[in-house]
């Protein structure tokens, strides 16, 4: 029979905000945090510290070909699955230094804390470094995850292009990061990802662990709008084909079909471009985003029916053009029950307050739990901020999370008494 962890066994808190602080000199940003998009130069740098971090830990490094890592810890058994603890080191332009690393080098923490007590486990364990999980360069998000759970080809994921046409098949050689590990072919005993909360509940309730029960179904709709350049000052109100008032209508629009499926739903656009963007020209051509989540399917495809309908009937009113193409989505998550408890009871065994919570953003165990039981930790973070490099989370927050990290891990790979 396998033994269960004991209270008294814990990560080093110190180690791992050492190592945070270390990954976080890679790719910094103009405000304190980080700009290390996927497959820049400062990701391929990012990657090579964490491998060595890796293969001192004793555990060995393997590529496939998308560019995710996979970190592998052998097990007693060589015929058992792993569990995996997963998440990236990519982050958004302006981004902070622990949405996504925090995953990473607490599961690298995980594995050291094990080494330090000289725990064996049937299962391996494989820490995971998702490639292009923000999808701030190369959209959709969580793109190589998305490969390895077969809901994205491999094909589609190298012809994605970033702003400056530049693909990820081609970056991805570049950097010299193109793995010979097929994508996919691994298989999962289970799945863990420890993430900051993006999010201001935890730090509002004062708890020091987020046990995630599901996660928010997403769609983004990319929208074109097709108008008329015309001189601003001499073009008259009733010749204009403007398709930046279309795009002021659909934003309004995005909005009240949000707040008419209170509560529990969110819509917003957080990225548009003006073409050709003069102070003095009506735009030719508007590109936009809507970003619709929440955690309930028949509210998720109702929000993408309506937004789409009306957006192409403001259109057609103003005689604009109006193209939509879907660029990311995924339908909500409800997270294994078996591992959600196990988290929950590790908070409790190690006398750490919790709160079940939902996530808001999309994560690469939304793509996981397509292939194996997963599920999520939170950690909090000051007022919520993410996706800013003002984001900001303590050192024993961090480690709280990770210590109920490697309790949960342990129980599932099974320790070999």
């Amino acid at each position: 029979m396998a033994a269960a962890p004991g209270e008294n066994m814990r990560v080093n808190g110190d180690r791992l905000w050492d190592m945070l602080e270390e990954m976080a000199k890679i790719g910094p940003g103009i405000a304190g945090g980080n700009n290390r998009q996927t497959l820049t130069d400062e990701d391929g740098e990012g990657r090579h510290l964490f491998k060595r971090w890796c293969e001192d830990a004793g555990m060995t490094v393997s590529t496939d070909k998308m560019g995710t890592m996979f970190a592998t810890r052998a097990g007693t058994d060589p015929d058992a699955f792993p569990v995996y603890i997963g998440s990236h080191l990519d982050t958004q332009p302006t981004g902070g230094k622990y949405d996504g690393v925090l995953g990473v080098l607490a599961g690298l923490e995980v594995v050291r804390s094990m080494n330090d007590l000289g725990v064996k486990t049937k299962h391996p364990v494989v820490v995971t470094n998702w490639a292009n999980e923000e999808g701030a360069r190369f959209a959709p998000a969580m793109l190589a995850s998305g490969v390895f759970a077969g809901v994205h080809s491999l094909d589609y994921a190298y012809s994605r292009k970033d702003p400056d046409g530049k693909t990820y098949g081609e970056e991805l050689k570049r950097i010299g990061w193109l793995g010979d590990e097929e994508v996919g072919a691994r298989k999962m005993h289970a799945y863990f990802e420890y993430h900051i909360e993006q999010g201001p509940i935890l730090e509002a309730e004062q708890k020091q662990i987020g046990v995630v029960t599901h996660c928010q179904g997403l769609w983004w709709l990319e929208f074109t709008l097709t108008g008329k350049e015309a001189h601003t000052g001499s073009t008259p109100m009733d010749r204009r084909v403007n398709a930046g008032l279309a795009f002021g209508r659909i934003l309004e629009l995005v909005q009240d079909v949000a707040m008419a499926e209170q509560p529990g739903a969110v819509a917003g656009v957080g990225q548009a471009f003006f073409s050709p963007n003069s102070r003095n020209v009506l735009p030719g051509k508007v590109v936009f985003t809507v970003d619709m989540r929440t955690p309930t399917q028949e509210k998720l495809d109702r929000m993408r029916e309506k937004i789409e309908a009306g957006a192409i009937e403001i259109c057609e009113a103003l005689g604009v053009g109006c193209a939509v193409e879907a660029v990311g989505h995924f339908d909500p998550v409800t997270f294994d029950p078996v591992l959600v408890g196990r988290v929950r009871d590790a908070a409790v065994k190690l006398g750490y307050s919790h709160l079940d919570i939902i996530s808001g953003a999309g994560h690469d165990a939304c793509w996981a739990a397509r292939l194996a039981p997963s599920t999520m930790i939170f950690c909090p973070c000051v007022d919520g901020v993410s996706h800013n490099e003002a984001e900001e989370i303590s050192k024993d927050w961090a480690a709280a999370g990770c210590d109920v990290l490697l309790h949960a891990v342990l129980e599932t790979a099974e320790i070999v008494a």
